[in-house]
């Protein structure tokens, strides 16, 4: 009898300790940090404990039957063994909540957001699949009407708040690039991925998604696994891009990860070059390829366009253009694409003077930053404040910082979120060996954090690969008012030594040693003398080669110098407008009941700015008179430049008006007399009534930003109407 009691004892206090646990979650506050038992990893600690406890209880009960209890007492632990299961299943559910991203149970979760979006995305016919009639051909996609005029309204705003207000230099630039263009640019030898084939089907898989897949789908679907198994997955996500060749197909032989389609075995990774490959002229001898970014095309022009700009830095040139990549398997929709269009920006600016006069107007900016010592420590994006980022050290130097500010208003102003953007630092084994500070503008959306702009110090490297390949200095020049003596660094590699010691390799041993900085080179030069021999590290080769006192000169020379000669450093913001838009739609989106409140109704909240059509115009009812209204308001709408549609069909007033907020339309004009008009907020449904005389400057003024809704309703009489909210 003792045993039993103990037995149903332990069982009574775990019920209770696990009541109390669930009244203490049920009564914090809704605004309180959640405590850790809320997060996944102790989700899935809790999980295993419960199915322990529940395992244990199984055997007692099996003990309390064998040991001839009698039927209350076995009653009473079913019963708890019951609880328990139902205590499994909730936390079941919270764990799926917690990996789904769908922390409320009544919101719908990202993967039915999303499908959501792209139904009425493509309903709409604000972007489709290309060649559709045919069954398309995956990462490539058609823009419909709407969509054109949205990617027209990003476009024309990036043009004004970049080229136009910073006076930028804008070039147009072919698509088709020669081989030794981007031969020099490191291209043609490492823009690559790692690749696998199915062994039977030759079907092509990109290695590190299958991977991805792999421990995203046993972190979803396996809830029974234990805390360190998911700390080990979740550990090859963070590292992913890291994994060599080697290693990723260890892990792909690991976890028995076959080809999804077939459940073949796969061949090994290799490299695949993402770069569509042609040919230049009906010969063939001469080897292009359609271009991976538009930066090359700016690079190589350098010569002309800093004689164009008066021979002074810094300067800026931009250029808005199609890009190619031949994605392995691309997917994600817009996010991962064949085609797509980029505008970058390519700041030249003085190595030694990396200052910008206009950076007072964005230091005092703040916004979430993802400095790396955060990542590296396992910690979260915090609000900083940009001023306080670069005295710190955290942002390398104020002209990075200034585009860092820049890119955050011109993202926020189109319509991002700002609780949803963050701006990342890459980590150390993230960024090329000749940069000196790279950041990410990365947007959250339904398939997670999402890199849309990418901003780096890319220190001279670029123009210093042309200038070596093509024989033409791409460099400026600071001239004195005085000549000044100067103390200048001259690194000697005796290329004979090299080339005995490295044979092919000698080309980038020596680009290497002429790359040092003075300290490096001082440094060397003291180990040489002292040992006659020093370990040298050479980025291109990924190893440590040992450079001996024969092999390279160090000296430094004083001369007199009327003029100083440089190559510049060039900071560089790349926007994927595809990406941007694609996260503007989430961002734009919701869905609100209809008045009857027996449907959802789609609604794009796009800003004016970036809507697809500014304003639509229709009469109230069919009538001769009011649709001719229509046609002078239309016509007068459009002689301002504002993007407007007709609408004259029969349909009730409340459908054309949910009609035109499914496509992002901020303004409906009705009307309902000869004389005056109303026109609807789309957000709010507000009215107001206003001549028909002032439709045109009414929506103009407020399109344009130089008025808001808030001031329009303080100016014009408020109409109240049912047909508004229907």
């Amino acid at each position: 009898m003792r045993l039993h009691s103990a037995i149903l004892s332990s069982l009574a206090h775990h019920r209770i300790t696990s009541r109390f646990r669930q009244i203490y979650s049920l009564q914090r506050p809704a605004n309180a940090t959640a405590p850790m038992a809320t997060s996944e990893d102790s989700l899935r600690r809790a999980l295993a404990e419960k199915q322990s406890t529940i395992d244990a209880s199984g055997n007692t009960i099996r003990q309390l039957k064998s040991s001839g209890a009698s039927k209350s007492e076995i009653d009473e632990a079913v019963k708890a063994l019951n609880a328990l299961k139902l205590e499994k299943t909730s936390i079941e559910t919270q764990l799926k909540a917690s990996i789904s991203g769908d922390a409320n149970g009544s919101v719908m979760s990202r993967d039915a957001f999303r499908q959501a979006v792209v139904n009425t995305l493509e309903r709409r016919l604000f972007y489709i699949p290309s060649f559709k009639i045919y069954r398309g051909v995956a990462g490539l996609y058609d823009y419909g009407p709407p969509g054109c005029a949205v990617k027209s309204n990003v476009l024309a705003f990036w043009r004004q708040h970049f080229v136009l207000e910073e006076d930028m230099l804008e070039v147009d630039c072919p698509c088709v690039t020669p081989e030794v263009v981007l031969k020099a640019s490191g291209h043609v030898d490492k823009f690559t991925d790692l690749m696998v084939k199915d062994e039977k089907t030759g079907t092509c898989y990109r290695a590190d998604h299958l991977l991805k897949d792999h421990c995203k789908d046993k972190l979803e679907k396996d809830l029974a696994m234990s805390a360190d198994k998911a700390a080990e997955f979740k550990h090859i996500l963070a590292v992913l891009d890291d994994l060599s060749a080697e290693e990723l197909g260890a892990k792909i032989k690991e976890y028995g990860i076959v080809a999804p389609d077939t459940k073949n075995p796969l061949s090994d990774p290799y490299p695949f070059n993402l770069m569509f490959q042609t040919s230049i002229g009906p010969s063939g001898v001469s080897p292009g390829y359609m271009r991976p970014e538009t930066a090359q095309g700016i690079f190589v022009n350098f010569k002309d366009l800093y004689y164009y700009n008066g021979n002074k830095l810094p300067f800026a040139a931009a250029q808005i253009g199609q890009a190619f990549r031949n994605e392995i398997s691309p997917r994600q929709g817009l996010l991962r694409v064949r085609e797509f269009t980029l505008a970058e920006i390519e700041h030249f600016v003085d190595p030694d003077d990396k200052s910008h006069p206009k950076y007072s107007e964005v230091e005092k900016l703040e916004f979430l930053m993802f400095p790396r010592d955060l990542q590296m420590s396992g910690q979260s994006a915090k609000r900083l404040c940009l001023g306080e980022a670069v005295s710190k050290g955290i942002v390398n130097n104020q002209t990075l910082a200034y585009f860092i500010g820049r890119v955050y208003l011109f993202l926020t102003r189109l319509g991002i979120d700002e609780e949803r953007l963050r701006f990342r630092q890459h980590l150390p084994n993230e960024m090329a060996h000749y940069a000196a500070d790279c950041w990410d503008a990365e947007i959250e959306s339904s398939y997670g954090w999402i890199e849309c702009v990418g901003i780096a110090d890319r220190s001279a490297y670029d123009l210093r690969a042309h200038t070596d390949k093509s024989g033409v200095a791409l460099v400026a020049q600071e001239k004195f008012a005085e000549p000044k003596e100067v103390e200048k660094l001259v690194i000697t590699p005796i290329k004979k030594e090299l080339g005995l010691a490295f044979k092919g390799n000698q080309k980038m041993v020596v680009e290497a040693l002429e790359a040092m900085s003075e300290k490096e080179a001082m440094d060397m030069k003291s180990v040489l003398e002292t040992k006659g021999e020093v370990e040298f590290e050479v980025c291109t080769l990924e190893k440590t080669v040992t450079i001996t006192k024969k092999m390279v000169t160090i000296s430094k020379e004083k001369k007199k110098e009327h003029q100083r000669v440089f190559t510049p450093s060039v900071i560089e913001p790349s926007f994927g407008i595809g990406r941007i838009i694609y996260c503007l739609y989430e961002h734009s989106f919701y869905m609100r009941p209809s008045k009857a409140g027996d449907e959802q109704l789609n609604v794009f909240r796009f800003p004016p700015l970036v809507a697809p059509i500014k304003c639509t115009v229709f009469p109230l009812v069919q009538n001769a008179q009011y649709e001719q209204v229509a046609k002078n308001i239309s016509r007068s709408l459009t002689a301002a430049g504002i993007s407007n549609k007709k609408d004259i069909t029969g349909t009730s007033i409340g459908k054309r008006y949910a009609r035109t907020d499914e496509l992002g339309v901020p303004f409906a004009v009705t009307v309902d007399s000869t004389s005056s008009v109303t026109i609807r907020e789309r957000d709010s449904k507000d009215q107001i009534r206003v001549s028909i005389d002032e439709v045109a400057a009414v929506v103009k003024e407020v399109s344009e930003g130089r008025a808001t809704w808030a001031d329009i309703l303080k100016k014009y009489p408020a109409h109240t109407s049912a047909s508004a909210d229907e």
